[in-house]
């Protein structure tokens, strides 16, 4: 699946500063993310940035926070009461069952917090990973089979990648559907988002092909030396996926 995506690791890396295997141990939380890493994920998928963002904000406050523990001098510890005949033992003043000697209190709810921020953080970058995989099942045929929902008079968001060359908007791969005036679907999502990233913007990503999507085709054949009659044909859709 992500292969067909084009968002595998390899895409990741081809598409971000950050090469596969950085990708694979920030996915996996075995490192920390960059916040440069997490802002662009967020663009390659199409994902709103703010709420990784608020989640990377969180993890680095308790990574300083528990980073500040160590440095900070522990209480000196109570005087021992003396024993009483009791049959159990007593834990010592200021320890807690199974604690370790030589533990600084308050140490723990730290390392806690940070270890909860991170899972948090890399859970939340898996997520939107993935919401791009799902999103670019959309590319997997042109028949619908494959595709989630289209919803009418929605306002899709427009990816930008490449895969073997050819350029996708993340909503369908096909090259040879004929499209005009009244039609609707992922496909005409794909020209209005196509059209933006040439510049040649035709309003709304909403897959409702209208007057302002035709004007905006007819102008961009023009400009590619095509027949500029607005009705996009797979001499229009080589031009777009270039």
């Amino acid at each position: 699946m992500k292969d067909r995506s084009g968002l595998s690791l390899t895409s990741l890396a081809t598409r971000t500063s950050y090469s596969r295997s950085s990708w694979e141990r920030y996915l996996n939380g075995k490192k920390p993310v960059p916040r440069a890493a997490v802002e662009q994920l967020s663009r390659v998928c199409g994902t709103e940035p703010t709420r990784l963002l608020v989640l990377y904000e969180v993890a680095q406050e308790a990574r300083v926070s528990a980073g500040a523990g160590p440095g900070r001098a522990a209480p000196a510890p109570e005087p021992a009461p003396a024993p009483e005949p009791v049959p159990s033992a007593t834990p010592a003043p200021g320890s807690t069952p199974g604690s370790t000697p030589g533990s600084t209190p308050g140490s723990a709810p730290r390392t806690v917090r940070l270890r909860t921020a991170l899972a948090a953080l890399a859970l939340a970058v898996a997520a939107a990973f993935a919401g791009g995989l799902f999103a670019g099942r959309a590319w997997e045929g042109t028949d619908g089979a494959a595709r989630g929902a289209y919803e009418k008079g929605r306002a899709y968001v427009c990816g930008d990648g490449r895969e073997d060359g050819v350029r996708y908007a993340g909503h369908s791969r096909t090259r040879d559907a004929i499209l005009d005036r009244g039609d609707d679907g992922w496909e005409v999502v794909e020209v209005q988002c196509l059209l933006r990233g040439h510049g040649f913007g035709a309003g709304a990503a909403d897959g409702t092909y209208g007057d302002s999507t035709k004007a905006a085709v007819r102008r961009f054949q023009w400009a590619r030396g095509l027949v500029d009659d607005g009705i996009v044909r797979p001499e229009t859709w080589g031009e777009l996926r270039k």
